[in-house]
């Protein structure tokens, strides 16, 4: 529609522009600017980028190069992490998009399976992480590669972690990570599916523009835009949508297992949960800066992978600000001591003991797995009031020991301090004190 426009602005007149990128704008764009081919002079471009621009990437339901052509080039189709492949699903997500990677706002589902497969076949990744950021898209092609996620758990470990959204679509992908890890604002949810009618009909009436339609078989022009939509098209499109939303719930609650379960799933009316209440509703595991969660993933201790759906956790176990869950009732005569609340101990794989080398210094792995505990230990003390800067106890070299202990004396001071307002009073009406004992009797002896 603009090629004119396009020419203009890629022949005859500066770029400034990589050589690479020229050439794969010119292969793709030229001869249908130019309406021939065209041939290349004067770039200094390998002979294999010539091939590879000329040659699009092929994606296919039973083999694809996506991930090959990277390889090729030598490197992998996804990001890689102290041994963590991060695979952006961010944007719209859509079916049929032979690319790798976001492009102009698309993310295909195809290209997220060409990563997952390149990241299982690969002997130096230990994990998969999955970075989301995602409305939704497309039904076609996303149950297919929920079950490939799942699928890959049993290889692998596979952790999703949200920032902000992961809806519609983006939370089929999400659920079915052994976790979902969640800022405090990020979103997940939105378990439905729409479909969007358009009426036409009496903006043609308007413009005085008569469509017919001519069609062999009654259902072949079903819901077209050019007449309003029967009522009988309606209820079967929507018993469709109802198919599709219980395939919906099920993908979800095989993910999520005793976590979120079909009912529960198809209980939530498509409604979107943010934050604690998402983890409480069960769509999401743990509430964490998705940074701080990531490299205490990565941190985690290199070994055989146990299909556990635990991992390491983030957070203790989050409680309902509006609805607290209820402390035990403590004997009248303990009142005045409250018993402060004790900070989850890490799970056994992020604990392990920190080893040393030979000369006594702290190994790699080893200072890894402290700075995740640490991190976990200042997110679990966030959940209790108690601010840590985890950044900076790493940089400090502060041990986990001692922040626990740290966090602990917080909390004791805390109880003790609220135990004595509240006992004061009743104390207090209950006897007097030896000094107003005193100055009442030597009142009382005045008086004689």
């Amino acid at each position: 529609m603009h090629h004119a426009q396009i020419a203009q602005r890629a022949f005859n007149t500066p770029l400034m522009v990589d050589p690479a990128k020229a050439l794969a704008f010119m292969s793709g764009l030229g001869p249908r600017i130019t309406g021939q081919d065209i041939t290349f002079q004067g770039l200094k471009v390998e002979g294999s980028a010539t091939k590879a621009a000329a040659r699009p990437a092929r994606a296919s339901l039973f083999g694809n190069d996506l991930a090959q052509r990277h390889q090729q080039g030598g490197s992998q189709p996804f990001a890689l992490i102290d041994g963590i492949a991060v695979i952006e699903i961010a944007g719209t997500l859509v079916h049929r998009g032979a690319w790798i990677g976001q492009s102009s706002g698309l993310t295909s589902y195809e290209g997220i399976a060409a990563q997952l497969q390149a990241a299982l076949a690969d002997p130096g990744v230990r994990g998969i992480a999955l970075d989301i950021d995602s409305f939704g898209g497309e039904v076609a092609g996303a149950f297919d590669l929920a079950d490939r996620i799942r699928a890959a758990r049993a290889q692998k470990p596979v952790r999703a972690f949200v920032a902000e959204h992961a809806l519609s679509a983006g939370y089929v992908l999400a659920s079915q990570a052994d976790r979902i890890i969640l800022p405090r604002t990020g979103a997940v949810g939105s378990i439905g599916v729409v479909a969007l009618h358009t009426d036409m009909s009496g903006a043609l009436d308007q413009k005085g523009i008569a469509v017919t339609l001519i069609h062999a078989g009654s259902h072949k022009v079903d819901a077209n835009p050019y007449q309003p939509l029967p009522e009988a098209v309606r209820s079967r499109m929507q018993a469709e949508l109802e198919e599709l939303r219980l395939l919906f719930a099920r993908t979800v609650a095989d993910g999520r297992g005793d976590r979120l379960d079909v009912a529960r799933a198809l209980g939530t009316e498509a409604a979107v949960f943010r934050g604690e209440a998402a983890v409480h509703a069960g769509l999401a595991d743990d509430l964490a800066d998705p940074v701080l969660a990531f490299h205490a993933f990565a941190a985690a201790p290199r070994g055989p992978h146990s299909p556990s759906r635990k991992g390491p956790q983030m957070t203790t176990t989050p409680t309902d600000a509006s609805n607290p869950a209820p402390i035990a009732a403590q004997p009248a005569a303990t009142t005045a001591a409250p018993v402060a609340p004790t900070v989850a101990e890490p799970p056994a794989a992020v604990a392990t003991a920190p080893t040393t080398n030979a000369g006594g210094a702290m190994t790699a792995d080893a200072v890894r797995v402290e700075a995740a505990e640490v991190a976990q230990v200042c997110a679990q003390a966030a959940r209790l009031g108690v601010t840590i800067d985890a950044a900076d106890a790493v940089t400090k070299g502060l041990k986990p020991e001692a922040l626990r202990a740290r966090v602990l004396a917080d909390l004791a001071a805390r109880s003790d301090a609220a135990g004595i307002i509240a006992t004061a009073p009743a104390a207090a009406a209950a006897k007097d004190s030896p000094i107003i004992a005193a100055a009442k009797k030597a009142a009382t002896d005045a008086r004689r």
